[in-house]
């Protein structure tokens, strides 16, 4: 998961939240749900996504729904990485299809470094603690809520409403749900758009909500690996041929070099409006308007970059994460290796990539793209008919709070959708905290008031596209 662009928040108006309210029947009945989703482990090679799968078919399944409605899968060699697509039809056949993505895996969590346990749902100051209680189990709980909710009233939408529960997001060689459809199942979560994670709102250390962001787009992530190699020997008797010293220099190379400033659609009028926020800082204002106008300004660059998230949302990134050397510590090295990790632009080619890396990291050194490689990032249209019914329903259920759009820095399965002509976007609605809540950290937690209101939120904003 995610990577909002939360940037500006600090120059924005606050709100005053209400008290959460969770006495409705309907309410009552979605945090069951979601207790049962948050509780059912589902870290990939450890627990289950099938258990929890079956559990929300079970409740459809009550609701309503028929084995033709519901579409459970998954591969031999992955039984416990399953998914599940469900389809309420819709009563305009001209009407192209809509499609609620959320995935049911979570990041590992041990016992031992949480205060709580992390596998069991704990309401405490106003919070609810555990292991995907936002990631991503907060938008799964909903949109299968929302779905359980419309077939319970006989709610009869105009268009189509899938949705996509899958597995394998958090791990890179996991069975990846989401691209599994895209490749074996196209038609089945064929959709004129697709909601996701990756948008969202923040609160301010005070409590109050400071921004809504609407994800459009996000960049691809990828890993390479430089790989160098020599002789070795007695580390008496060194050499200036050493591998460690030509690895080193190769990323030395890619620690000094700026992938050149590119802007999308989105990025544009993200900039644009960071720009005119009001207490936006007057030197970063005007390198901002200057980078806008000429991508090439490096004087501009060197003021914008020093905020890391506006740096990273300018261009290509690629970064150290691991290394390995030596084999004895009084041997010369016969090889050292490292991981480049990168987020690749949309539009820009993993190979387009490899190529500069190749070039950087110079003729003594093996650099290889490292399998699964992941397609070229493909940014959706700042369309109006998908942020218009957002920006509506947040005027009524969030007044006075901005909302911007953001393209994503990190990754999320929306990628594998764009990639056979789903657009997807990064819904938002639902809030966390300055720190990110605990996601993929310790302590995750979301709260009360945030999961509710934002249940309600989504509720009205899928039955504003589909009906």
């Amino acid at each position: 998961m995610r990577g909002i662009g939360w940037i500006v928040a600090a120059a924005l108006v606050g709100q005053s939240l209400p008290a959460a309210a969770q006495t409705r029947p309907d309410q009552q009945a979605f945090f069951a749900l979601y207790k049962e989703l948050v509780e059912t482990n589902t870290v990939v090679d450890v627990g289950s996504c099938t258990q929890a799968r079956d559990q929300v078919a079970a409740r459809m399944k009550a609701a309503g729904y028929t084995d033709q409605d519901l579409t459970p899968f998954s591969v031999p060699d992955h039984s416990r990485d399953g998914g599940l697509v469900a389809v309420l039809k819709g009563s305009d056949p001209k009407a192209k299809p809509m499609l609620l993505l959320a995935h049911i895996d979570v990041v590992a969590a041990k016992r031992e470094d949480w205060v709580r346990d992390p596998f069991k749902l704990i309401e405490e100051g106003g919070y609810y603690y555990g292991r995907g209680s936002v990631d991503d189990k907060a938008m799964a709980a909903i949109w299968a809520d929302a779905m359980i909710r419309f077939k319970q009233s006989g709610y009869k939408p105009k268009r189509t409403i899938k949705l996509a529960l899958t597995c394998g997001e958090e791990t890179t060689y996991a069975f990846n749900g989401a691209e599994w459809l895209a490749k074996n199942q196209p038609d089945l979560i064929a959709a004129e758009f697709a909601l996701n994670e990756g948008g969202g709102g923040r609160y301010g250390k005070d409590g109050k909500r400071e921004l809504l962001a609407i994800q459009v787009g996000e960049k691809a992530a990828q890993n390479f690996t430089f790989t160098t190699t020599n002789p070795g020997g007695h580390s008496s008797q060194p050499v200036p041929d050493n591998a460690i010293y030509e690895l080193a220099d190769a990323l030395k190379r890619v620690q000094g070099y700026e992938f050149p400033i590119k802007f999308t659609d989105t990025t544009r009028a993200f900039f644009g409006m960071v720009a005119k926020a009001p207490t936006t800082p007057r030197p970063m204002a005007d390198a901002i308007t200057s980078l806008l106008a000429n991508p090439n300004d490096a004087a501009a660059d060197r003021i914008v970059s020093l905020d890391k998230a506006m740096h990273s949302t300018l261009r290509t990134t690629c970064v150290a994460t691991l290394l390995k050397a030596g084999h004895a510590e009084n041997a010369l090295p016969q090889s050292a290796t490292a991981n480049i990790n990168c987020r690749i632009f949309p539009g820009e080619s993993v190979d387009e990539t490899l190529a500069k890396l190749k070039e950087l990291a110079g003729p003594k050194v093996t650099v290889t793209a490292n399998m699964p490689i992941r397609p070229i990032g493909i940014p959706p249209k700042l369309d109006p008919k998908i942020t218009a019914p957002m920006k509506t329903l947040a005027d009524k259920y969030f007044p006075g709070v901005p909302m911007l759009p953001s393209m994503s820095t990190g990754a999320t399965d929306g990628i594998f959708l764009e990639a056979i002509g789903i657009p997807v976007y990064g819904a938002p609605g639902v809030f966390i905290d300055s720190d990110f809540s605990g996601v993929h950290g310790l302590n995750e937690r979301i709260r009360v008031e945030s999961l509710y209101t934002g249940r309600d939120y989504l509720f009205d904003l899928v039955k504003a596209y589909a009906g």
